[in-house]
């Protein structure tokens, strides 16, 4: 899940790389061959669990119109509101749907070891994201208000949605679908959906070789190898814990942003940056397995016949 966050929080750096390609063509493209390539890959698999597939379709297509939904509006969000920014709304919202997700659908829980990481993360992600505002408020050539609520508002269209793929993803490995036939009919499905705006916005995408440089890399590196760690982690966590854990994307766009793009981060922002470090070590950090009640009561009453048979033997 952490390497998978790290090779997405690249990418509004990468399409900085791009600044004649629209943020749809760079979302089709991303997401779109991304997913095609993934259901490729996993087509062998596809085919030998297509029964179950077709058993939770409904899922699948929610899953799949949500990948679609997903880039067009998070790169729309990067564009209109700054990379940082749009990154640090698009994700930073993703943990909170999630939670509500599992816990309207799924009647799950959410652990106070959670709660603490999440609030810890959500916290920097407002620091994060207020420093962010106040630097490209005063940069040169900033954003007007209305630009940037738009964008914030697509923010939270795309927290939303990548909340949404990733539990639809999530409840069709915990159904015994393999990671991958599960990745690879959302993605794949969600990558077709993709096509049309790939073919009415892409030409600049091949107009020079800069541009097909960064569409070849957002497809195949944060994308299509992004979403296969993604899958892989997906079969050992929750949703909720997989969107929490990729809030260290917005962290490494926001270093990436200042080191590579110029853009300029305050002292808040690095708060923000070290409060999600702090998320992260909260829900990485291992914990001992508890041990069952029955099993707790019967070592207690094994301990207390011990303790009394010592005493009668001294007595």
């Amino acid at each position: 899940m952490l390497a998978a966050s790290v090779l997405w929080g690249t990418t509004g750096t990468a399409a900085a790389f791009a600044p004649d390609v629209g943020p749809m063509a760079i979302g089709a493209v991303a997401m779109g061959l991304g997913g095609l390539l993934q259901a490729l890959v996993a087509a062998p698999r596809m085919v030998r669990q297509a029964q179950a597939l077709r058993a939770r379709r409904g899922t699948v297509l929610l899953g799949a119109v949500a990948v679609a939904v997903y880039p067009l509006a998070f790169y729309s969000s990067m564009r209109l509101a700054g990379v940082a920014v749009g990154t640090v709304i698009s994700i930073g919202t993703a943990p909170l749907a999630s939670a509500v997700i599992e816990r309207v659908v799924d009647g799950r829980r959410l652990t106070p070891r959670w709660m603490f990481g999440a609030a810890l993360g959500l916290l920097g992600t407002v620091l994060l994201c207020v420093a962010e505002a106040r630097g490209a408020h005063d940069a040169p050539g900033a954003a007007s208000v209305g630009t940037t609520v738009l964008g914030v508002g697509l923010g939270l269209v795309a927290g939303v949605t990548y909340a949404l793929y990733s539990w639809a993803a999530h409840r069709l490995i915990s159904r015994g679908i393999g990671s991958r036939a599960a990745m690879g009919a959302i993605f794949g499905l969600g990558g077709l959906l993709l096509v049309p705006v790939l073919l009415a916005t892409g030409a600049p995408l091949v107009s020079s070789w800069p541009n097909a440089a960064v569409g070849t890399y957002m497809a195949l590196v944060p994308m299509f190898a992004g979403y296969l760690l993604f899958g892989w982690g997906l079969a050992h966590v929750p949703a909720s814990t997989a969107t929490t854990l990729s809030l260290l994307e917005p962290a490494v766009a926001a270093v990436l942003a200042v080191l590579v793009v110029g853009e300029r981060l305050p002292a808040l922002g690095w708060l923000g940056i070290a409060l999600l470090v702090g998320c992260l070590a909260v829900l990485t950090t291992p914990t001992a397995p508890a041990r069952p009640r029955r099993q707790r009561e019967e070592g207690a009453g094994a301990a207390h016949e011990a303790a009394t048979r010592v005493s009668e033997h001294e007595r």
